[in-house]
């Protein structure tokens, strides 16, 4: 696999360099190694990127296009996507550290928002209104925004990319898209693809760059429509606060403390595997990570034996080897305050029974490896109950009745996804339902589709991703009233 040494900025079709001048280098987290540069952006690059995607909002191939030809220009780049798969993918995993199975996985599975989405394009319905008014017509019809800001994060960037791009696309909007300074190279790579595929230029338009330092030019651009987020509460709040300032609409998909609930009559198996799903998968580096687990207290010294001895036998090392469960944790000032959460657990109370320190390993010489890592006998208002901490690391928490586990999964600023472990199916609907959640698993973990909204409740976010609802998070509706008498109407009285 061969990579670029330095990647610019894709403006209006072509290959730029920063007005600056800088570059930020890449690390690969398991080796340590400086292994390409990608552009540090300025407010000057923000500017032209949303100046191309306004202008190809306005004119040119863009708007000319039908619905149905913007359907079939998605469908071409989902099949882009489809060959590239696994380069892609491996560029991702060398880029965040993920296991190349996670990547390979979402990566061959990605094409399918883009020929989702494609075939929505042109089933943009409006609609007629019945009327008090008579001789009136009303009826409406959706449009794009314009330009939309598209920012996505390091954990997953081309899967976070394809869930913004294909329903802004499909609504008719261009847009501007920023990877996270952590994990760009990847998202450069499909920015190859565009033109390819037939994207006119200017309808993507991709900038890498420190968020401090054009997040808020991008987001702030009055030529910006829309914005859609992944990413952090802290910036998600950033964000919200500048979109209130010219009323913009927001998407953001926000973090997330998620509670997976086990009681007493589940398959103590299978959901000893959720459990380990919910809080090791991605190492922990997922906004659904299950990682408050709390257990039915008649079987909780049982469950956790369980789910530490499958924590266990996890391997760690190079995210490329099959045999790896867990690569490195994705950048090292993240490392770092994953680390930091075990004096806090410890100051709280909480018991390590697995884990809590840094993976020692002479196979493994560098990379920031983070050792599987289970507390127990943890109270709901420790901070490692109520905090994200996005890595190996899981909180179990004890509950006597279906009432107590209900009250204690609401118990969070978060509410982005929960599970639910039980036979009796009509108990695991009765708690899913009243568990504050925006998806909830039953008697599984961990499971996402193009077809599925997926959004989050409380501090984990507004609006929904995926499914068909997600287009309109992308259009705007128009009102129209055409009068069919042809009598002048009393100027000074409304009608």
């Amino acid at each position: 696999m061969t990579t670029r040494a330095r990647y610019g900025q894709y403006i209006n079709g072509r290959w730029e360099k920063p007005s600056s001048e800088q570059w930020i280098d890449v690390v690969n987290p398991f080796s340590q190694e400086n292994w390409s540069q990608v552009a540090r952006g300025s407010k000057q690059d923000v500017d032209r990127a949303v100046a191309a995607a306004r202008d190809a909002f306005l004119d040119g191939q863009w708007p000319a296009m039908t619905a149905t030809q913007r359907g079939a220009l998605l469908r071409s780049l989902g099949d882009r996507i489809a060959e590239h798969a696994e380069r892609l993918a491996e560029v991702e995993s060398r880029d965040n550290g993920k296991l190349i199975a996670e990547m390979r996985a979402q990566l061959q599975y990605a094409p399918e928002w883009f020929y989702y989405f494609g075939g929505l394009a042109d089933k943009i319905e409006g609609m007629v209104f019945p009327t008090d008014k008579a001789d009136m017509l009303s009826y409406a019809k959706y449009e794009p925004y314009g330009v939309v800001a598209a920012i996505t994060a390091w954990n997953s960037p081309l899967l976070l990319a394809a869930y913004k791009l294909a329903p802004a696309l499909a609504a008719g909007n261009t847009v501007v898209l920023k990877p996270s300074e952590h994990a760009s190279v990847s998202t450069m790579e499909l920015a190859d693809l565009f033109a390819d595929a037939g994207v006119p230029p200017g309808v993507i338009n991709v900038v890498s760059g420190y968020g401090h330092e054009i997040g808020d030019a991008l987001t702030g651009h009055p030529d910006v429509a829309k914005i859609t987020f992944t990413g952090s509460e802290a910036t998600g709040k950033r964000i919200a606060g500048i979109a209130a300032r010219d009323i913009k609409p927001l998407t953001l998909e926000l973090g997330g403390k998620s509670a997976n609930i086990v009681f007493d009559d589940a398959d103590l198996d299978l959901a000893a595997v959720g459990a380990v799903t919910g809080f090791l998968s991605a190492g922990g580096q997922t906004c659904v990570a299950g990682s408050r687990l709390l257990v039915q207290n008649s079987i909780y010294d049982e469950f956790v034996e369980k789910v530490v001895s499958i924590a266990k036998a996890a391997r760690l090392g190079d995210p490329f080897s099959a045999d790896t469960h867990i690569g490195p944790i994705a950048n090292e000032a993240h490392f770092q305050k994953i680390i930091g959460y075990f004096d806090i657990a410890k100051a709280d109370g909480a018991d390590c029974v697995l884990g809590g320190r840094v993976h020692q390993d002479s196979e493994i010489k560098d990379g920031w490896f983070i050792e599987p890592t289970v507390y127990t006998n943890v109270d709901n208002s420790m901070r490692i109950a109520q905090e994200e901490i996005f890595g190996p690391v899981l909180a179990v928490l004890s509950f006597e009745t279906e009432e107590e586990a209900i009250r204690i999964a609401n118990d969070s600023r978060y509410g982005l996804a929960a599970g639910v472990w039980s036979k009796d199916s009509a108990r695991a609907l009765r708690v899913a339902d009243r568990i504050q959640a925006g998806t909830v698993w039953i008697n599984t973990y961990r499971v996402v589709s193009f077809m599925t909204p997926f959004g989050g409740y409380k501090a984990s976010g507004s609006g929904r991703e995926n499914g068909a609802v997600a287009i309109k998070e992308y259009l705007q509706l128009k009102s129209y009233w055409i009068g069919t008498s042809g009598d002048v109407s009393n100027p000074f009285v409304i009608r």
